[in-house]
């Protein structure tokens, strides 16, 4: 029920129907008796700015988890950013502060590493391969830098995406080995698809099939795509005997970051 009381927390971006947190941040807020809620809202893109201005002036809105397409576009729109979110130039969820600053934090990677921990991956000296270097995975990349990845490896139809990502990843990490080329997936301890292939009824596979069958059956498989749960990436990955990863399992653990950052949750939901 939402009443006058009711402080409330929001999602941007368009296409919104699809989202998952919505019904993840309202059912955490009924079970745990907090008298918040979220909305979804599908926003035109020639409407950013007075949605911005907007925000600054909702005073019991607590804050807004951001998705495509407008990470990118409010991260410069903002009073201030984190650390990682001025890196990688995009938010994904942004705190009204009581004055009315807007403040963005980028949580996509500490969500991704969080719902990895729980399939007792370490990134501390690991090598990693991130397939797609778009918003979602230079978040993970720039996430597993700051674990102490030892080695990462960027795969993306975009040469000039790669190179971007690499330059923000060399900047920020010295000690870190950063490649382009592989022969084989037999050496990394940890494989993302951070990419859209794979999604809906396509059935298709981010990497050859061929090269997945040098998979490791110690090799962490992680897919960000929500839909299917079970990707054709991670079909083939847990048939090789690989743990996986699902996208629903990173956009759980991802709650408690971007709650804790809107002030609505506790870290560890």
């Amino acid at each position: 029920m939402i009443r006058g009381s009711t402080a409330l927390v929001a999602i941007v971006g368009s296409p919104i129907a699809q989202v998952k947190s919505p019904e993840n941040f309202n059912t955490w807020f009924a079970n745990n008796a907090r008298d918040v809620a979220m909305l979804p809202i599908d926003l035109q893109a020639t409407a950013l700015g007075a949605f911005v201005d907007n925000l600054r002036g909702w005073r019991n809105l607590r804050g807004c988890v951001v998705t495509v397409p407008y990470k990118q576009a409010l991260a410069t729109q903002l009073d201030g950013l984190s650390e990682r979110a001025r890196a990688l130039g995009s938010v994904n969820v942004i705190r009204r502060e009581p004055d009315g600053r807007l403040l963005g934090d980028n949580v996509d990677g500490a969500g991704f590493l969080g719902a990895a921990r729980l399939h007792g991956f370490v990134a501390n000296g690991k090598r990693a391969l991130v397939v797609g270097c778009g918003g979602v995975g230079s978040a993970i990349a720039y996430a597993l830098g700051e674990a102490g990845i030892a080695s990462i490896t960027l795969v993306d139809p975009s040469a000039a995406r790669v190179g971007a990502l690499g330059e923000v990843l060399g900047n920020a990490f010295a000690p870190l080995e950063i490649a382009t080329r592989y022969r084989s997936l037999e050496g990394f301890d940890l494989v993302v698809n951070a990419s859209p292939v794979g999604m809906g009824d396509s059935g298709e596979l981010p990497l050859p099939a061929e090269l997945l069958e040098t998979l490791n059956a110690t090799t962490l498989v992680a897919d960000v795509v929500t839909s299917p749960e079970i990707t054709p990436l991670l079909q083939r990955a847990r048939e090789r005997g690989c743990p996986i990863q699902t996208g629903a399992q990173m956009a759980f653990a991802q709650l408690g970051h971007l709650g804790a950052f809107m002030g609505v949750t506790p870290l560890e939901i």
